[in-house]
């Protein structure tokens, strides 16, 4: 059996770290730099950066700070905004990615996941799906839609549907982003990311909501997610990475010991 992983998300905006909720009223809270090496000391698994504004925005991602958080952890860094070509994706492995996260420009075309794929290798690439819970109806059966452009435009494109099809097209990995979930402390989409998991055969990180280890506990156990990604919990102080290992570790769940 596999270890779970617990993973950091950094949300950059202007080379500062930012959190929002539900993906508005965004806040900086700090040096991505140093929250970086801060959790990779702590026993992070691997470290998640999204320029949040880079696709809406329409700009390339700011490699610079991309190198600076690479230089000070020697974990898998994961990179996301603003990748439209292999290109993008090229340059971020240069910078210090391991992984290349595609979201809005993959929507727009979804040729982009394949040929990323092919160029670096699909356990290098990683699908980011924001995802916002909407009615069931003929276009979105799975009562979820993805959404665009850091939360701000409807697709009108299933979740379920869009998940599969990312495998498909060569993905190696989904990050399902709850929009109804972040920022609010009060768990994981736990519905929605057990439907994706048992969905494809790929591993799926939960991310949104996390706000005390029972919620890393539920997703990973009851959704069936292969890591959980924490941000506020852990940019505030409320808990350290290690502390949340520890306790998965006492509730049976393997995790890379850390403490």
């Amino acid at each position: 059996m596999l270890s779970k992983r617990v993973i950091a998300c950094l949300d950059v905006r202007d080379g500062k770290l930012a959190k929002s909720i539900k993906f508005v009223n965004t806040k900086d809270i700090g040096d991505p730099v140093e929250k970086a090496r801060e959790y990779y000391l702590d026993g992070l698994d691997e470290l998640v950066f999204y320029d949040i504004t880079a696709s809406s925005d329409r700009r390339n991602i700011m490699l610079d700070v991309v190198e600076k958080v690479a230089a000070e952890v020697f974990i898998p860094l994961s990179v996301g905004g603003g990748v439209r070509s292999v290109g993008d994706a090229s340059d971020l492995r240069l910078a210090g990615a391991e992984k290349i996260n595609v979201n809005t420009a993959a929507v727009e075309r979804p040729e982009l996941i394949s040929e990323c794929a092919a160029a670096i290798g699909a356990q290098n690439v990683v699908l980011s799906m924001d995802i916002k819970q909407v009615e069931i109806n003929s276009h979105q059966p799975s009562g979820y839609e993805i959404v665009t452009h850091g939360g701000r435009t409807a697709t009108g494109l299933d979740a379920l549907q869009w998940a599969t099809e990312g495998e498909q097209l060569g993905a190696g990995e989904l990050v399902v982003n709850s929009i109804d979930a972040d920022g609010t402390l009060d768990g994981y989409e736990v519905k929605l990311t057990r439907m994706l998991s048992e969905a494809v055969r790929i591993p799926v990180v939960a991310s949104g909501g996390a706000g005390k280890p029972e919620h890393l506990r539920d997703v990973l156990v009851a959704g069936k997610a292969d890591a959980a990604l924490v941000a506020s919990m852990v940019h505030y102080g409320t808990y350290r990475v290690s502390e949340l290992k520890a306790y998965l570790h006492g509730e049976g769940i393997k995790v890379r010991r850390s403490w």
